[in-house]
């Protein structure tokens, strides 16, 4: 599995990513710094966490209009897998490849800690090494997770089975008490029309060992691996 990395300044996550890629795949990721202006030819794009330019103005607005994403948005266009993961995710909602926003957590608190996570779709190539329904553990470290999307987008995603994954309780229970950020429907991750893109703030990189904790992280790549490579 061809897999490139996109890095920016503050990104932090990109080491992450690539041990979870050579520990699923075997193969060694491409680094791409943002001031390139063309992306490897690659099977997986992937936009990690850290927080780029210091999440100055907005988390992930100066990364959105960095060189590099004028390639990343015509590799969407042309229908690149991607994943954006936690800044990730903030930068493709910032460039307008994913819909709604992240903003401030409810609570104004950073929250760093493993959280439980309900998987809603699992008919996708990013999930369906997991079940439908299934509660998986996975990390989470973000000041601005607060997924907000306007009723209507909401109905679109609900109705396309766009959201991949829900914050919920040990027991998959979806409940106001387990939405640890205050996402609007205890939205963790959704996905672009086509299937090809997915967004989360939770960090499936960093459950993929036993020494991890937890092997719950590991289905999503074990996905990939089997639809693109």
């Amino acid at each position: 599995m061809k897999t490139s990395i996109l890095v920016f300044p503050g990104t932090n996550r990109e080491h992450d990513m690539a041990a979870a890629v050579r520990s699923v795949s075997g193969d060694e990721p491409a680094m791409v710094w943002h001031t390139e202006t063309e992306i490897p030819k690659s099977d997986l794009i992937i936009v990690p966490g850290g927080f780029s330019y210091g999440d100055y103005l907005r988390s992930g607005a100066i990364a959105a209009r960095s060189p590099v994403v004028k390639d990343l948005l015509a590799k969407a266009a042309a229908g690149a897998k991607i994943l954006g993961v936690c800044n990730g995710f903030q930068i493709l909602t910032e460039t307008g490849i994913l819909p709604g926003a992240l903003m401030r957590n409810a609570g104004l608190n950073f929250i760093c800690k493993k959280t439980h996570l309900r998987v809603e779709n699992n008919e996708t190539d990013f999930t369906w090494a997991y079940e439908e329904g299934q509660t998986i553990l996975c990390p989470v470290a973000h000041h601005d997770g607060n997924y907000f999307a306007d009723d209507e987008t909401l109905k679109m995603l609900e109705g396309d089975g766009r959201v991949l994954f829900r914050y919920s309780d040990e027991n998959g229970e979806v409940t106001p008490q387990a939405n640890i950020n205050g996402s609007r429907n205890n939205i963790a991750g959704i996905m672009n029309a086509r299937g090809t893109i997915l967004g989360m703030m939770p960090h499936p990189e960093n459950l993929i060992e036993d020494l991890h904790g937890g092997l719950d992280g590991r289905g999503l790549f074990e996905s990939l691996l089997e639809k693109v490579a």
